[in-house]
């Protein structure tokens, strides 16, 4: 049964998260809220790995969901259900775009789907900005405003903000292992 659920859960994400890795974060963080696979924290740590790992952030989180729920095979059905819409549409897609390259219908269909993804990926990112950064559990009304920010997170992220623009030779990954190291170092 819990194969079936991987499954339909995971079939649903890579059909309807139009847009790549970040718009599947919606859909993942609804998978935690219905099922005991993993939590919204397990999935800020997912985000965090994916990110900075090989791969895409879609199927990364598949995989790590499916292996926590039901091992090695549930990794296997759940990253495969997520990639079987993906490949059939694309074959589909590909055909059908010899044939109706030049209708408006398909282009208008496209640029549709371009706010749609955007959006998507805007929510998730905003959703992301919001965990890493701010501690909402503890608001309060007005008076809480200066408990909820994560300081420490907030200096991380502007500093890293910062060197980005003015070191931009230095290579992303560099980025990423200074906040990891800052990460464990100041426990955050």
């Amino acid at each position: 049964m819990i194969y079936l659920q991987l499954f339909w859960e995971f079939f649903k994400t890579g059909l309807f998260a139009v847009g790549g890795g970040l718009a599947t974060l919606p859909f993942l963080k609804a998978i935690a809220q219905q099922y005991p696979w993993f939590t919204s924290n397990d999935l800020l740590d997912m985000i965090a790995v994916s990110e900075s790992t090989p791969g895409p952030i879609g199927v990364n989180t598949a995989t790590y969901a499916g292996f926590h729920a039901a091992g090695l095979p549930g990794a296997v059905v759940a990253t495969c259900s997520l990639v079987l819409p993906s490949v059939v549409i694309i074959i589909f897609v590909s055909r059908a775009l010899r044939r109706f390259r030049d209708s408006t219908l398909v282009t208008r269909a496209f640029y549709g789907l371009r706010p749609a993804s955007a959006g998507l990926v805007f929510g998730a990112m905003l959703e992301v900005f919001v965990s890493s950064l701010l501690h909402t559990e503890l608001w309060n009304g007005l008076g809480s405003l200066i408990a909820v920010l994560n300081l420490p997170a907030i200096a991380l992220f502007l500093l890293l903000s910062v060197g980005i623009q003015k070191l931009p030779r230095l290579h992303p990954i560099l980025f990423i292992l200074a906040g990891a190291v800052c990460g464990v170092l100041f426990q955050f």
